[in-house]
């Protein structure tokens, strides 16, 4: 009877930790989900303010601009909606009509799921920091 209830208990904690595994990578994928979603509202943002794409150029480290016009109050909104990501933060390159628009989070929870090896250990500090770029075309 003893040994039956140490194998349950040790049954019962590895369910736990799958379980624990299971809600670490759900909520990776939301973060992903939600990063596309903003790059996305970006690119849309810039499709209906297209005569002034080009004031849409931020860098990563750059503060969120003023909203002094159409576009600094865009990238002021979008950065804002960026902090509901794990230091979330964002960045906008336009070349003539075609943008590109990074988005960048903390995945560390995400990539906690990874353990056991040396290799393990590397591909867990690469996902930390977690990256998602869209580029298109924002008028014919």
């Amino acid at each position: 009877m003893l040994v039956a209830i140490v194998l349950l208990s040790l049954g019962l904690l590895g369910l736990a930790g799958l379980q624990a595994s299971g809600v670490r990578v759900s909520q990776s994928s939301i973060h992903r989900s939600q990063a596309a979603q903003l790059a996305h509202d970006m690119i849309e943002r810039m499709r209906a303010n297209v005569a002034h794409a080009g004031d849409y150029d931020l860098a990563l480290g750059d503060p969120a601009p003023a909203c002094a016009s159409v576009a600094g109050c865009d990238l002021r909104d979008w950065r804002l909606h960026l902090q509901s990501l794990p230091a979330g933060t964002g960045a906008v390159t336009v070349s003539g009509r075609r943008a590109t628009v990074l988005v960048q989070w903390d995945d560390a929870r995400g990539a906690g799921v990874l353990r056991g090896s040396a290799a393990d250990d590397e591909a867990r500090s690469a996902l930390q920091t977690m990256q998602f770029e869209i580029t298109a075309q924002l008028a014919n």
